[in-house]
């Protein structure tokens, strides 16, 4: 007799049984064949990004949107845009462009505006392109 009201709870379902590789092989179809391994680590590409940033004073996660809203914005231009952590220089945090730093904290004096900071990666990578809102007026 099943007891009803509010103190009554359903059991709990059982989790199925764990399947020995043996029953899984004899069960299922086979699995797909490992992906190969890459022979090399891919050649950077170019146009190049890095966020070089101080680890030290957790910059990291202003680094990673700094890179993603760079990525959102030129997309398939940027051939792709790395996160450095450099701890060598306490304070650091350096946008680059194919080695030509475009933003640096400490010669600024301040983080960089992303408006700011697209235009002069745009004026690198590609010239002319509307940056829509954020294009300087």
């Amino acid at each position: 007799a099943l007891r009803t009201g509010p103190l009554h709870h359903p059991p709990a379902p059982r989790a199925p049984a764990a399947r020995t590789p043996t029953q899984w092989r004899a069960s299922a179809a086979t699995p797909p064949p490992p992906l190969p391994l890459p022979r090399s680590s891919p050649a950077p590409r170019s146009p190049r990004v890095v966020v070089a940033y101080c680890p030290g004073c957790r910059w990291g996660l202003r680094a990673g949107w700094v890179a993603q809203e760079l990525l959102v914005t030129f997309g398939e231009v940027l051939g792709e845009v790395a996160m450095q952590p450099y701890g060598e220089e306490p304070g650091t945090f350096d946008v680059w462009v194919d080695g030509e730093c475009v933003w640096c904290r400490k010669k600024e004096g301040r983080f960089p505006e992303m408006k700011k900071l697209k235009q002069r990666v745009r004026d690198r990578v590609q010239p002319g392109m509307d940056l829509g809102h954020s294009e300087e007026k």
